[in-house]
């Protein structure tokens, strides 16, 4: 019986939607799995963020208090300063010279601005970028080409000659 009332109240404070980062997560999964559903958040920086915050990893998401969700939230945004620089996905920034850390549109925007740079200054990988092709060294002889339908293959003549 008292098992069947703790259910009862585990399912009453269950959040089925749990917001961290201006993101919607699921709250039936685990908060390491969950938090990978941010852009910019891997499996190792989900599990550095869920030690850092002290909040168990295999926990449902859903089962999170507010003052959880508050902690790994504040872990996530001050990640650029508690995370060893190798993690950080935005490594001695173009314009500010820093090591940050981009979640969502940011890191979007981030990549698409250092496209754009590459492409106005005619580097090699701004070149590649403009033509669609391969960027970091990949064979094209059979890759890389799209929406261009099937290969045919050689297609022989028929005989057109009269027999009989």
């Amino acid at each position: 019986m008292a098992e069947m009332a703790d259910e009862k109240a585990v399912e009453k404070d269950f959040r089925h939607l749990v917001r961290i980062m201006d993101t919607d997560l699921d709250g039936r999964k685990q908060v390491i799995s969950a938090l990978r559903q941010i852009k910019g958040v891997s499996h190792s920086f989900a599990n550095a963020v869920c030690v850092l915050s002290n909040v168990g990893r295999n926990a449902k998401t859903g089962n999170l208090s507010d003052e959880e969700v508050k902690r790994l939230d504040s872990a996530l945004k001050g990640a650029a300063k508690s995370m060893p620089v190798w993690m950080l996905n935005r490594r001695k920034d173009y314009e500010t010279g820093e090591n940050l850390h981009l979640f969502s549109t940011d890191y979007d925007f981030a990549v698409d601005s250092d496209i754009r740079l590459m492409k106005k200054v005619r580097s090699y990988r701004g070149v590649r970028h403009g033509m669609g092709a391969p960027v970091r060294g990949q064979r094209t002889r059979s890759n890389f080409r799209r929406n261009k339908g099937k290969v045919m293959g050689v297609v022989k003549k028929k005989v057109g000659g009269k027999t009989g």
